[in-house]
Parts: C-alpha cells; sequence; structure tokens
C-alpha cells in the first residue's frame, strides 16, 4: 500500500507542478477524458498501465510477487499471468494486501520520477484507485468522471463483451459513485456525446488554471 499523507498534507512536487488527481470507475469514460487532457497540452500519467509494465519489467517487484504466489504468477515467457493471480487473490484478501504492498509503492517511485521529469504547470495522474487509496489527498485538486449505471454498464458490455452479470459484479466491489463524488472536486458527467464530455473536460482545466 502506498504511504499516504495526512488529510492536511497535500503533495507538491518538486519541479513545482501540481498534481491532479483523475479517476473514475469502470465505463465512465476516464481514459477518453485523460487523452482531452493531452490534446489540451498537458502530460497525463496512465497509472494503470505503468503498473501492468513494472510487474514485469521490474526485477525486484517480479521476485517479490513470485515469493508470495509463487513462480506461477509468470508465464514461460516470462510474463506476469494476470489470470492466475487474479484467481489466487480474489478471495484472499491476506494475498491482495501484500500484491498491493509490493506494486503500489513501485509505482508510486514511477510517478515520482515521472514528475520530476515534467515542465508543465500541472500534471495529471490517472488511476482507478484515487479515492479508494486515499491518493486524492496528495493532489491539489481530483477529477471524478462518472456517468449513470445503466450507460456504464452498456458501454462495458460492448466494449468487453461482458455479461450483464459480470459487469454488475465489478461495479458493486468498486465504491459507490455517490461517495466519489462527495471527495471529488470537479466532476465530470459522461452521459451523453463525447463533445459535450470534451468540452466539460476543458471548462474543468480552465477552472483549475
Amino acid at each position: 500500500m502506498e504511504e499516504l499523507l495526512t488529510e492536511t498534507q497535500k503533495a507538491e512536487p518538486d519541479s513545482g507542478s501540481k498534481i491532479i488527481g483523475l479517476t473514475g470507475g469502470i465505463g465512465s469514460g476516464k481514459t477518453t477524458v485523460a487523452r482531452f487532457i493531452e490534446n489540451c497540452g498537458f502530460p497525463v500519467y496512465y497509472s494503470d498501465d505503468r503498473a501492468k509494465t513494472i510487474v514485469n519489467d521490474n526485477e525486484d517487484v517480479k521476485n517479490k510477487i513470485k515469493e508470495i504466489l509463487g513462480s506461477e504468477a509468470y508465464d514461460e515467457n516470462g510474463m506476469y499471468d494476470r489470470k492466475f493471480v487474479g484467481g489466487k487473490v480474489f478471495k484472499d484478501d491476506r494475498l491482495l494486501q501484500q500484491l498491493n504492498q509490493i506494486i503500489h509503492p513501485a509505482v508510486r517511485i514511477d510517478f515520482e520520477h515521472w514528475v520530476s521529469q515534467q515542465t508543465k504547470y500541472l500534471v495529471f495522474k490517472e488511476t482507478a484507485l484515487l479515492f479508494e487509496l486515499k491518493l486524492n489527498l496528495q493532489c491539489y485538486k481530483s477529477i471524478l468522471v462518472t456517468a449513470e449505471d445503466n450507460i456504464r454498464l452498456k458501454r462495458v458490455m460492448d466494449r468487453d463483451a461482458k455479461t450483464y452479470r459480470e459487469v454488475e459484479t465489478i461495479m458493486s466491489n468498486q465504491m459507490p459513485e455517490k461517495d466519489k463524488i462527495k471527495l471529488a472536486d470537479f466532476v465530470i458527467f459522461n452521459n451523453t456525446n463525447l463533445d459535450d464530455l470534451e468540452e466539460q473536460t476543458e471548462k474543468v482545466i480552465f477552472e483549475i488554471e
């Protein structure tokens, strides 16, 4: 688990950039918003994508994962076996916590290095678990991308070819949207079309600036 700041502490990176947290539940469209932000000229750190890279490229992380989950955590090509790992930690909170204690600090270090290389006064950290891990306390401001549940359900069913029940289960295991809305500094509602989503994104960036 990442080291967390207290509620009265806000992280200010050495680069002088302000960190803006960007999050959203499955099917919310947070990745699309992240692309719009990049189009506006601001850098975005994709935490989930970087984590996928780190578990394959960081030898220290790989060894620690093998220690708790066995060598089967990596396939014959030495690549992280997400299906195997998911099956192991899904019903074992202790294992999941141990895995998080390996991956999250590595992502934090990677992010800090990334921030130190940025020159823009605003940098964005896209992560699914912004509020769950209290990472919003390390950000200058936070943005939540959300949408009505039925819209999110249909998007994920169409995108990932999952059943209604499968998507509903995933959503039920995430923090409720109403709780995230209370925590977010800015909320972008993705219920209509891409033009509206882009307009809302630009408006939020302007308000932050």
